[in-house]
């Protein structure tokens, strides 16, 4: 009996040992078109603990995001950080888009973004650029779904890629 346990605990040790070494870095963006409000309407969702740790390597901040400690300084780094790593484009042109805020579900932090003035009849061709997270994380992926004017496309972002595009 001594012997099974043995061997049961020497086959079983590797594997508990790298069950959680491995974790899934992605976030989720979706795209769409008010027509009511002529803009583009973008919601991004980011898992705070990576953010959290992209603040703290990028500007040396220890932020607690999602947490009772999160502070002001938290918040805009938070935004200075998706400004300088999320670009949008509109027609082939980059565009301003308002940070409206942000708001947090289980574990994710939840962003949204607006491009307003931007009527229907004009609109051929959106954009984004999504570095999100892949300046520390190699195996990052960036999923974007877009939805405008009926139209659907799907692309997964990584280091290597990091633009996707949808043609109306």
């Amino acid at each position: 009996m001594k012997f099974f346990r043995t061997a049961l605990l020497v086959i079983l040790l590797p594997l508990f040992a790298f069950a959680g070494a491995h974790k899934f870095y992605i976030s989720v963006t979706n795209v769409d078109y008010s027509e009511k409000d002529q803009s583009v309407q973008i919601i991004t969702r980011v898992f705070i603990d990576d953010i959290n740790a992209v603040l703290k390597e990028r500007y040396g901040i220890p932020s607690k995001l999602g947490t009772d400690s999160e502070s002001s300084v938290d918040r805009e780094y938070l935004e200075k950080y998706i400004r300088t790593k999320f670009l949008v484009e509109i027609n082939g042109e980059t565009a301003k888009y308002d940070f409206i805020g942000k708001k947090y579900d289980a574990d994710m932090v939840i962003c949204y973004l607006e491009v307003t003035d931007v009527p229907l009849k004009n609109l051929k061709q959106i954009g984004i650029q999504n570095e999100v997270l892949t300046d520390i994380y190699d195996d990052q992926q960036n999923v974007v779904h877009f939805n405008v004017n009926g139209k659907k496309k799907s692309h997964v972002l990584v280091k290597s890629h990091t633009k996707g595009m949808l043609n109306l």
